[in-house]
């Protein structure tokens, strides 16, 4: 599989937002304006996150999901306030092409596993948000990052594989919106521990940081948000750079 680019786009009050460490979240833009420019830019899918969904306990923005849905033909990943297979099936029928489902299966794991067999692994994301506990160690938070789970994060990695996840996508926490770089070791010991794809997300700083994780972090994609917020970074420009520095990438647009 080629390496992917993905912006995300965590939403919150129907606006985009952006904080640091998951603290101190600020409006950004409308969430359908900021697609279609990703779209244009060269975008190789592109994450909608409901980040106070579970959070809040209440449903998704479908009537959102879907006007975003019709106007992105990449493919479009959907989170946050998944709880049932009757939440993914709406997704899925309005125009979602994955879900990526977090606190929901960390009480119900077999959610994962059911999914995976009604609609496919490949429409299946286990995602988590992981900090670093300790030398070679990271545990899985829970609550948008506030509660720790005591899990280890590389046998929860493990586990979803097992339960049919085709991909998973991991937040670092520590590195979430401070633009200092992504976890290297955390995404080489995930990739040496699973078969299935890794989505880096949380640190993405500058061009090299990319370059980096798709290759030395053995991530098959970068996600990144605030550097394409805030047009730090141009997505046509870093596939450019990426394809220069002989990475492998994809180039639809």
């Amino acid at each position: 599989m080629k390496k992917r680019i993905i912006p995300c786009m965590d939403v919150d009050n129907r606006k985009v937002v952006k904080g640091k460490k998951f603290l101190d979240v600020q409006e950004v833009a409308d969430p359908l304006e900021l697609a279609k420019k990703y779209v244009a830019d060269g975008a190789d899918e592109l994450v909608f996150y409901d980040i106070s969904a579970s959070t809040k306990n209440r449903g998704m923005f479908l009537d959102l999901i879907e006007e975003i849905a019709k106007e992105v033909p990449i493919p479009f990943i959907v989170g946050g306030g998944i709880r049932t297979i009757e939440d993914i099936e709406k997704i899925l029928s309005i125009g979602g092409d994955k879900v990526s489902i977090n606190s929901a299966a960390l009480v119900n794991p077999e959610l994962i596993r059911e999914a995976a067999s009604k609609f496919g692994s490949e429409r299946v994301m286990l995602s988590m948000d992981v900090k670093k506990t300790g030398p070679r160690k990271w545990s899985v938070f829970a609550k948008g990052g506030m509660e720790e789970t005591e899990i280890d994060a590389i046998e929860w990695a493990i586990k979803g594989e097992q339960l049919g996840a085709g991909e998973l996508v991991v937040n670092s926490i520590d590195g979430d919106g401070v633009k200092e770089g992504y976890d290297i070791e955390l995404y080489r010991v995930l990739a040496d521990a699973v078969t299935i794809p890794i989505v880096a997300s949380g640190g993405a700083g500058k061009l090299e940081d990319f370059a980096e994780v798709l290759t030395e972090g053995k991530a098959g994609a970068a996600l990144a948000a605030s550097v394409f917020h805030f047009e730090e970074i141009n997505i046509g420009e870093l596939k450019t750079y990426l394809e220069e520095q002989k990475q492998v990438v994809r180039n639809e647009s």
